[in-house]
């Protein structure tokens, strides 16, 4: 993880208000949404707790629903504990401890995949650093061999070697967010906001010269003073009990002993002595205006009401600045508001992005004027309502999963680590039931009166990148001699138990995917329906035989504009009242796509499913396309097309794939969708409404459902709804496969992007096969190569060399055929290597080092035993049935593949690779800075062609510039 704008997680504190609810909207009146106290009831995470006598506090939830376990160890240090000229080792050290311990050498990921791990990882922060895993219930004893071999058992294992490795790794990760757009601006948000010697003064990323400077001893020592078990929290959620946790983590854990005493931290809450208003120029596509205070900690009463009262002012689908910024005045593109907690205290940060052609100086002195008199004036009863209900239900939702960076475990960690209590969520739930309109606006009148921040990104050339050299070190993984270091009091004699080896992984249960049961509703809709009883939720999918491929060439970014006008609003409903109701209800309406599929999501909670039903319906059935609408999505789509322009992956993933499959095929467009400055710009209401009309037609829709809820009770729901829609106009004809896809050629397209601090290295060939094949060989072979983390190529780059922060390889599938690609972001002066290094290890793949033995082992156990773990959530049930139905595959399917892994031999996935591959055939795409990579490329014996990199050596070629997903917010 990095500063504060690039990361936003998951905020600590969902809230919900057990007061009356207002009454829908006349249109939708009939179902009234239940109390917000209804919902609140369901929020529980019952737990037992108990503390080794080393100081280890252990909290055990049980849930039976999954034979698995989340194991979530939590250590209080943070960037926040580390003194000036140590920054970045609290970071560096999360990386350090996945390289292995004394009985554990390698990657620790190694032996997770082995037992099937799902959800894991690890990440630091201001106040924490913290590590996840949800494991089968019968490899339980591995995790907790290895969680326990890194906290008593580490410092020999580290060397040299690996911490120069993960210098060079971590550089690579700050350059890559650095390359991002608007990624220097949290930089200048800490420096500006907090003293240097706060504790928060210094970016968690930390360093590169404190970090090289460091000395072996140096961050031995930083592990011995912090790592300690008791400074520790160990969470166990799933299918476990108390009495089996306490044997098990005494076993492992009992033996390490006490740590360091850490010191506690009291910062004062930092208040600026006058306003300060920077510029800043970045390649950004359009004018951005922050506003930022440090207001009091997550803690402390007031935050609640800070929290309430930013949500209402750009956290909201109906938030003041979305509806007179973007919606009503039309100076605005995109806004938010919202306050990240911390400890010590917590970051408010309001900002938005000017409508390109619009007077930046005037959009900020009308987001001052909005957030003025929205501190004098504070919030309506119903807006605090609102956000109550939403936050209920996202609560409510985070119930189903157990581990992961928002399941029960982290909430249980949290709040034992930060407020002395493991469910200060119900002491937040509780806050908020008390929270008023009259608080909300004291505690901002109180708070953000005081003297702001205001930064300014405006389009330009960012500053000349300093750059820094990486890691020299090299991967060694080698074993080291078992020992005990460890400085505090011992504490009375515990068990050592043998770690010569890692414990045995029982057996695990082959999954048991949901029944999938189905109908047909009166006008011929499909409906597929699976039955989860985990929380009192019911999630439906309507889903059509769209896509962005649908899109025709003269109108691409058609697809993306329809979706983005149906929650515009509807014959009877605005786009506010569509927002407020999704609000009131604690229901979120999604409508998006992909390049096969359009799709409308709902999620509701089941006291609301009826009305809100009634709103997906006539969000699906009933769109106004009213023209003002219609031109403020316009803006919108354009300038996210110029937003893709400024992002390396964008540009690549716009390039590659009309390189590949040719401009003409359905799949040889950019990934995000948005089409071109010039398609979306011709695109009218006719389009619009032609495409809703013959696209989203219910002669192609697919329902897909699953939830808390008996299966004629909700198909008696949809069929009121959705069995009596015979749609406006007829259907479109199928998409057009046939088209010639051109053959295959070895070259270089550069895309010049000056100043980037990184290159981004996108390959891809399209294959022979079909997503509707049978693939599972080939994927089995690209995890090998480079599909994971272990994987050949990642390990490479990452772990031996230090060029990159991480790549993947993908096996891209859909209803036509497959593009494999192999995604590399590496640091500038590797550019050309990284290539020939990426290249080799594809070669060597298909010639005579094909799929080892320890290879084989790893990919079919990891594959085989993670299955139980991988439909805890009911999302993910839900997108196994599209992908079943999608790809004409039988219901169970999950539930036959572990024997297929199971029967999968070496020579199986070395001919399933070679039969797919040809290393003569990738196109590659590199986006980065010309002057600074044209030698190294043209060292290599491919042929080379630049784009945007003419006399001005700064200009963009923007004619196919798109992205891979929706744009991110810093």
């Amino acid at each position: 993880m990095s500063h504060l704008s690039r990361t936003l997680l998951m905020a600590l504190t969902t809230t919900a208000l057990s007061v009356a609810m207002p009454v829908t909207a006349q249109h939708h009146g009939e179902a009234k949404p239940a109390p917000v106290s209804e919902l609140v009831d369901a929020v529980d995470i019952p737990y037992e707790e108990f503390t080794l006598a080393n100081g280890l506090k252990v909290l055990v939830h049980t849930d039976r629903k999954a034979p698995v376990v989340a194991v979530s160890i939590w250590y209080g240090v943070g960037s926040a504990h580390e003194p000036e000229g140590k920054t970045g080792y609290a970071h560096l050290f999360e990386h350090i401890m996945f390289n292995g311990s004394e009985n554990a050498p390698g990657d620790f990921f190694e032996p997770l995949r082995q037992i099937g791990a799902t959800d894991l990882n690890g990440t630091t922060w201001l106040d924490r650093t913290n590590y996840f895993q949800t494991v089968p219930t019968s490899a339980l004893e591995v995790a907790l061999f290895l969680e326990s071999d890194r906290m008593g058992y580490l410092l020999d294992a580290v060397t040299q070697e690996k911490l120069d490795n993960q210098i060079g790794v971590v550089s690579n990760e700050k350059r890559q967010g650095d390359n991002r757009p608007y990624g220097l601006v949290g930089y200048r948000q800490t420096e500006l906001l907090f003293p240097k010697d706060h504790p928060y003064g210094h970016d968690t990323i930390g360093s590169l010269e404190d970090l090289e400077a460091a000395s072996l001893d140096d961050m031995k020592q930083w592990f011995i003073d912090h790592y300690g078990p008791n400074n520790s929290i160990l969470v166990l959620a799933g299918d476990i009990d108390a009495a089996t946790a306490k044997t098990l983590v005494n076993k492992w854990f009992g033996a390490i002993p006490r740590g360091k005493p850490i010191p506690k931290l009291a910062p004062e809450l930092p208040t600026l002595d006058a306003p300060i208003f920077e510029v800043m120029k970045d390649k950004v596509a359009t004018t951005r205006i922050y506003r930022n205070w440090m207001v009091p900690g997550l803690n402390d009463p007031d935050y609640t009401p800070l929290d309430v009262g930013m949500t209402v002012l750009g956290g909201l689908a109906s938030s003041r600045l979305d509806n007179i910024m973007v919606r009503e005045e039309k100076s605005a593109v995109a806004v938010s508001a919202f306050v990240l907690p911390f400890v010590h205290g917590s970051f408010v940060n309001i900002q938005a992005d000017v409508k390109p052609g619009e007077d930046a100086d005037l959009v900020a002195k009308r987001l001052d004027e909005i957030i003025t008199d929205f501190i004098a004036n504070g919030p309506t009863e119903d807006e605090v309502q609102r956000v109550a209900t939403r936050d209920a239900a996202a609560r409510i939702a985070g119930l189903e999963q157990v581990g992961g960076f928002g399941g029960k475990a982290v909430a249980l960690a949290q709040g034992e680590l930060y407020s002395d209590d493991p469910e200060y969520y119900k002491k937040e739930l509780g806050r908020l039931a008390s929270t008023t309109p009259e608080a909300v606006k004291a505690a901002m009148q109180k708070w953000l009166t005081r003297p702001v921040l205001g930064i300014r990104v405006v389009p330009g050339e960012r500053e000349a990148y300093q750059e820094v050299k990486s890691g020299q070190g090299a991967r060694t993984g080698s074993l080291i001699s078992p020992a005990y270091y460890m400085q505090g009091e011992v504490p009375a004699p515990v068990a050592v138990p043998d770690r010569s080896e890692l414990p045995p992984v029982g057996d695990i249960p082959n999954v048991d995917f949901p029944d999938v049961e189905t109908a047909v509703l009166t006008n011929g809709i499909k409906v597929y329906f699976a039955r989860r009883d985990a929380v009192p939720m019911t999630r439906v999918i309507l889903s059509f035989d769209a896509g962005t491929s649908s899109d025709t060439n003269d109108r691409l970014g058609l697809q993306n504009f329809v979706t983005s006008m149906l929650e515009e609003g509807t014959t009877s409903l605005t786009s506010i009242d569509i927002a407020e109701q999704q609000e009131r209800l604690g229901a979120n309406i999604g409508v998006g796509g992909g390049r096969d599929r359009t799709h409308v999501r709902l999620s509701a909670v089941n006291p609301n499913l009826d009305a809100s039903l009634d709103l997906m319906a006539d969000i699906v059935k009933n769109p106004a396309f009213k023209s003002d609408d219609i031109e403020r999505i316009r803006v919108q789509q354009l300038t996210a097309i110029d937003r893709e322009e400024s992002n390396p992956l964008s540009i690549a993933n716009n390039i590659l794939p009309p390189l590949v499959f040719g401009p003409d095929h359905p799949y040889g467009r950019g990934l995000s969708g948005n089409g071109t400055k010039e398609t979306v710009a011709a695109i009218s209401r006719d389009d619009l409404a032609g495409f809703h009309s013959s696209w989203m037609h219910p002669s192609k829709a697919t329902i897909f459902a699953a939830g808390n809820i008996d299966k004629q009770e909700l198909l008696d729901k949809l069929e009121m709804r959705f069995g009596k829609w015979t749609g406006t106009g007829e259907a479109a004809p199928a998409k057009n496969f046939d088209i010639a896809i051109p053959e295959g050629e070895s070259k270089i397209v550069v895309f010049h992007r000056p100043n980037s601090p990184q290159s981004m290295i996108l390959a891809g060939q399209v294959l022979q096969y079909k997503g509707t094949d049978d693939l599972l060989k080939l994927s089995a072979a690209n995890e090998i190569l480079g599909g994971g983390f272990l994987s050949r190529i990642n390990m490479d780059l990452r772990e031996t060399k230090g060029w990159s922060y991480g790549t993947r390889n993908s096996v891209l599938r859909g209803e036509d055929r497959v593009l494999y690609s192999m995604r590399a972001p590496v640091q500038t002066n590797q550019t050309g290597p990284a290539v020939a290094a990426i290249d080799a290890q594809v070669r060597s793949f298909l010639g005579d080092n094909g799929v080892t033995a320890a290879e084989l082992e790893r990919t079919v156990n990891g594959n085989v035993r993670q299955l139980p773990g991988q439909f805890e959530r009911t999302t993910r049930v839900l997108g196994q049935m599209q992908g079943d139905v999608m790809l004409g595959r039988p219901s169970n399917y999950a539930e036959t593949v572990a024997d297929r892994y199971k029967a999968l031999t070496a020579d199986d996935l070395n001919m399933a690779m070679k039969e797919a591959v040809d290393p003569d055939k990738f196109t590659w795409v590199i986006v980065g800075d010309v002057d600074k990579i044209k030698s190294q490329l043209e060292a290599l014996d491919m042929p080379v062609e630049y784009r945007g990199y003419e006399a001005s050596d700064t200009g963009v070629n923007s004619d196919d510039s798109s992205s891979e997903s929706a744009v991110v917010k810093d």
